[in-house]
């Protein structure tokens, strides 16, 4: 059913687009904004071809049909016009903490009161980036795992000035679209996700640098291994379902996990010098010029996987 609330959408990327889908699955009017005009038409071609594509195979999300949510999503070419009584905004822009300044700062100047100013930033503290403004306490980090369409985590993390009724609103809409949200009682940097993201990252990277193993098979310990385990419970669930629950677990193997850490090698630096040898057997495995055929691939694997995990939620109620 189509609402008539708004919610405006700043940048239209992969992250941006993901979010017009999601809003509009819920019928939200959904005002999609960016710089570059060119981009927004760009947009609007991949999020139809990708909604006709969800719905013939049965996997678009909400209640009405692929054209209707498509009908709720409009370009605009102001963020005035984007913005202007919005219920929630949502920021998709760069990875740059001068420019995250520098939108809300512009955002500032034109929402009122009741609109909560939400940034999607993967790692960036939101009080770095809302100091000083006349309605920093709305605003508030909503953090999705990409694509967000297809994995629906969303980290909830408020500035210390931010109003507890706006991430309790936010939390709300994240669950009003389908997504999984998590809430942070308080900032920390790189959130949850990308610190254990980083944390699995930086021994795989030791492990290919050292000779240990390749990089084909440490992705496949995890697809294969960890990561099918992991696409139903997380790791301390699974520590606790691996013995007689987690007391049992920290008595049986917390010696050998503090002695197998104390093994693990400084931090990486993660420069491409650094990491020549991960990025050429990256390179042979998936050539550069074959990347959106891959995400094509993963993308597919991941809806299927999410239209899975909702059948068996609807099965466990």
């Amino acid at each position: 059913m189509s609402k008539s609330e708004k919610i405006g959408v700043l940048g239209s990327g992969l992250i941006g687009r993901s979010w017009a889908m999601l809003f509009a699955s819920a019928g939200y009017q959904v005002y999609l904004y960016d710089i570059k005009e060119s981009q927004v038409t760009e947009a609007f071609d991949d999020i139809k071809k990708q909604l006709e594509n969800l719905e013939a195979s049965g996997m678009v999300r909400g209640s009405t049909s692929a054209l209707e949510q498509f009908k709720c999503i409009k370009g605009v070419s102001s963020m005035a016009e984007c913005v202007a009584n919005a219920k929630h905004v949502q920021e998709c822009v760069p990875e740059n903490l001068d420019l995250k300044i520098k939108v809300f700062k512009e955002l500032d100047k034109l929402v009122g009161p009741d609109t909560v100013l939400s940034s999607s930033t993967s790692s960036l503290l939101p009080s770095k980036f809302t100091y000083g403004l006349a309605h920093k306490e709305n605003c508030i980090v909503s953090h999705p795992v990409n694509p967000p369409y297809y994995v629906p985590v969303v980290e909830i993390v408020p500035a210390p000035w931010t109003l507890k009724s706006v991430v309790t609103k936010t939390r709300q809409l994240m669950e009003e679209i389908g997504q999984s949200p998590v809430t942070f009682s308080k900032e920390i940097p790189g959130f949850g996700i990308n610190r254990i993201q980083c944390a699995i990252p930086n021994e795989c990277w030791h492990l290919v640098n050292n000779g240990y193993v390749s990089a084909a098979d440490v992705d496949t310990m995890m697809s294969e291994g960890l990561g099918t385990r992991y696409a139903w419970i997380g790791p301390l669930e699974t520590c606790h379902l691996n013995a007689e629950g987690m007391e049992n677990f920290c008595a049986r193997y917390g010696k050998g996990m503090s002695a197998v850490g104390h093994t693990f090698g400084p931090i990486p630096s993660w420069t491409v010098e650094d990491t020549k040898e991960l990025s050429s057997q990256m390179d042979q495995r998936i050539p550069l010029d074959t990347l959106q055929n891959r995400r094509d691939w993963r993308n597919e694997r991941l809806a299927s996987l999410a239209k899975l995990k909702k059948d068996m939620k609807a099965k466990d109620q």
